[in-house]
């Protein structure tokens, strides 16, 4: 078996995006839509800043563990660029066949709001677990979900929320079909 005696990733930052790197793990990527901070700590997985002004994830003498770990951390770090620079928009779409559905965003409760659904008298509710300023919540046309933010997770996790409040009980998933939808995302 062959043994690999290092691993390194090289990450390309994109114009204008800067990163710091703290010593306590934290790396700051700082571009014109922001800024998104996340820790990287491992016993063996390194983070450092190249030459050429990117990131290098590097891992000496890697297991199998270490290795998918060096790989995540690439990701992530692709991630946070993307964010800073070009952002990430995820767009939904509500869908229903007889109740028309009305949705409504509650930013001082940190709620998202589904008011008719299959004709319910009580409202769905969903999360928004962060405030505006890191994700953005819109509803266009009636029936259009927009989640914007510059933290991949953030809105991926917002959105699921609100896809999940949506969820069909007690009746046959094939014919019923009402719910929130995501439709695309960039």
């Amino acid at each position: 078996m062959a043994v690999m005696d290092r691993i390194i990733h090289e990450i390309n930052l994109s114009e204008g995006v800067n990163a710091s790197l703290s010593s306590d793990g934290l790396v700051t990527i700082t571009g014109g839509r922001g800024s998104v901070s996340r820790e990287f700590i491992h016993s063996k997985v390194v983070v450092q800043q190249s030459n050429s002004g990117g990131l290098i994830v590097s891992c000496d003498l890697p297991r199998r563990k270490e290795k998918a770990m060096c790989g995540t951390w690439a990701a992530h770090l692709r991630n946070m660029n993307k964010g800073v620079s070009e952002g990430f928009t995820y767009k939904m779409k509500a869908v229903y066949s007889h109740f028309p559905m009305t949705l409504k965003v509650d930013y001082p409760n940190k709620k998202f709001i589904v008011n008719n659904y299959f004709g319910e008298k009580v409202p769905r509710e969903a999360n928004l677990p962060w405030p505006e300023s890191d994700v953005k919540v819109e509803v266009k046309n009636k029936t259009e979900v927009v989640v914007s933010g510059n933290d991949k997770e953030k809105v991926g996790q917002t959105s699921a929320n609100i896809e999940r409040c949506c969820t069909v009980k007690k009746r046959d998933r094939r014919v019923f079909q009402d719910g929130i939808y995501l439709v695309e995302k960039n």
